[in-house]
This record gives structure tokens, C-alpha cells and sequence, in this order.
């Protein structure tokens, strides 16, 4: 399987929207890794001196503006032979830094609680790449566990553009901590080829992202792209090396929970052979319900098995 590499910059980069129209910048065959290098953050959020802005994140500013608010993305990636109604399989293989500071940011009429604070507050956090720690202004160490918050196949033509920030059917803002390198991600495909995109880099997140902003900053990532034709998901899914993952968006939680709780039966019973009420009782007893975030519009809940309860039953 052939290995490419795809830097952010002017001609490789969307801000702001997801299209099926956009046109791929790359285009690689299923099996195939691409290393992606991405950027994060408008001028606004530009940190002063002694940090350095990546040439690549000054290019990118100076020729684009965002065409709907949201996030510069990386791609899309067009993977051959990949169908509307397949799944693609992005199997995360490794995650790093690609600069030495980030940003975190919370305002007025944003976050998840939108009337507590007046004004805008920015911090800008150095990150030590050998100990894996970030520097809070306040002396605290916060160990970092990246990942990206968007990860993305087009979504279906009749959408026209949509805006990065709140997620989809077709991925996008996820903004799911569990989804560091090791992990695998599926993704529903709408339109041929998939159109894989991603950026928003974290260095690190708590579940909710309460006040709208993670440890923004550029990363790493190498990905394996696999189109699966046996495979038709509604809601993206994940795996973990011990976990299984069913995710759901909307904006009310209640209806998140719903959502990925039925995804989550059906997944056990596909494959334990389980009915959906045994599988309903397996998730009361052994599965957790975490709320992913609650600040990009459509919120989020992740539910999560241990793969060691996907057992079916004994035989005599």
C-alpha cells in the first residue's frame, strides 16, 4: 500500500464548511496511509511574541477567509472506490504535535454557560513536546492526550455547504477525547469517493468542552483509509483498543443518549447474536454514557461497551 503526504496550506485547506462539491486535493486507494499536517485557529487568536505563527497557518490567513464560521480543514481526501452507503475506516495510526503552543478561549453568548461571562478570554499555553505537558498561566501541568476534533467524509449533495461546528451524520466537530491514536473510526459515506477532511487539533479536552474551546492547536496525524463494503452505518462509530463506541448529535442531550443507546444495541446484537432487550440489559450493567460536548450546536453523547462483554451465549 503507497504512504502520501498532505501539509495544510492555500491550496490544500477548507475553512469553515464541509461540500460535496468541493474537489479532493488527493486522491489514494483503499488500504492506503496519508500523513496530514494541520493548523489551527483565525488571526484573531494569534499568540504574540516569543511564540511562532507556522508559515503554512500566515499563507493560509493572508488567502482565505472562512466561507461559513467553523474550522480549517485539511482535504478532502478522495478514496477510490468508495460508494455512497459504504463505510469508511480510519484507523488513526499516530498523533503528533506539530507546534509548541496552543490556545483556549471562552466569551460571551458561547459555551455551556453562555450569560456568566462578559468579556472574551484568550490564553495562549506553551506545550512541551518531550514531557507531554502543556503550561497553564496558573503553574499547572496538564498532561495532553491528543486527538483531532474533526474528522469528516462529505456530506450528501443535497446539503449543499454546512458549516464545520456543529456535527453530523457524515462525522465533523466530534470532538471525542477517545479518539487518540490506536483508535479506529467509521464513518458513514454519502457521496463517491468519501471526501475524508479533518483539522482541529487538540492537545487535550475534558468531556463537554465546556467553554466551547479544547487545547486548540496544529497536529500530526497519520491515517489508514479503508473502504468497507460490508459495512452501512447511519451515525459514526468507534474502536478503541479495548472499547467499543456509538456516537450520536443533536441538540437536545436527551435525544443524543437515545440515539447512540439504539446504535449501541444494535451493534451487541451484531455481534453476540443477543436479542435487543438482552442488549439493553448488557448496556444497563456494564456500558457507559459520556456527554462528548455541549457547545457546538448539535451536542453529544458517546457510549461505550468494554469488548470483553461482547460475548454471546454459552453453548450446552
Amino acid at each position: 500500500m503507497a504512504h502520501y503526504q498532505l501539509d495544510a496550506g492555500p491550496e490544500t485547506v477548507h475553512w469553515g464548511y464541509f461540500d460535496a462539491a468541493l474537489p479532493p486535493v488527493l486522491t489514494v486507494e483503499s488500504g492506503d496511509t496519508v500523513t496530514i499536517s494541520t493548523v489551527s485557529g483565525g488571526p484573531e487568536v494569534m499568540p504574540p511574541p516569543p511564540f511562532a505563527i507556522p508559515p503554512a497557518l500566515a499563507a493560509i490567513h493572508a488567502a482565505h477567509k472562512p466561507k461559513l464560521p467553523g474550522h480549517i480543514c485539511v482535504g478532502p481526501v478522495a478514496v477510490r472506490g468508495a460508494k455512497a452507503g459504504h463505510t469508511l475506516e480510519v484507523r488513526i495510526a499516530s498523533i503528533a504535535l506539530h507546534y509548541d503552543w496552543a490556545y483556549t478561549y471562552s466569551g460571551p453568548l458561547r459555551g455551556a454557560l453562555p450569560d456568566d461571562f462578559p468579556e472574551m478570554h484568550l490564553m495562549h499555553i506553551p506545550l512541551d513536546r518531550e514531557r507531554m505537558v502543556g503550561h497553564l498561566p496558573w503553574g499547572l501541568e496538564l498532561p495532553l492526550a491528543p486527538f483531532f476534533g474533526v474528522m469528516a467524509v462529505a456530506p450528501p449533495r443535497s446539503w449543499g455547504s454546512v458549516s464545520t461546528l456543529p456535527p453530523r451524520r457524515n462525522g465533523g466537530n466530534l470532538d471525542n477525547k477517545e479518539l487518540v491514536a490506536g483508535t479506529t473510526l467509521y464513518l458513514p459515506i454519502h457521496v463517491d469517493d468519501a471526501l475524508f477532511s479533518v483539522g482541529d487539533g487538540h492537545g487535550a479536552q475534558g468531556d463537554g468542552e465546556v467553554c466551547i474551546t479544547a487545547l486548540e492547536t496544529g497536529l500530526i496525524g497519520t491515517f489508514e483509509l479503508h473502504v468497507r463494503e460490508d459495512m452501512s452505518l447511519t451515525w459514526p462509530m468507534a474502536e478503541t483498543p479495548t472499547h467499543v463506541m456509538t456516537m450520536a448529535f443533536d441538540p437536545d442531550l436527551d435525544d443524543c443518549v437515545t440515539i447512540a443507546l439504539r446504535e449501541m444495541l444494535s451493534l451487541i446484537a451484531a455481534r453476540t447474536g443477543l436479542s435487543r432487550q438482552e442488549a439493553y440489559a448488557l448496556c444497563s450493567l456494564a456500558a457507559d454514557l459520556r456527554i462528548t460536548q455541549v457547545v457546538n450546536g448539535s451536542k453529544g453523547v458517546h457510549v461505550m461497551l468494554d469488548k470483553r462483554f461482547l460475548r454471546g451465549r454459552a453453548g450446552p
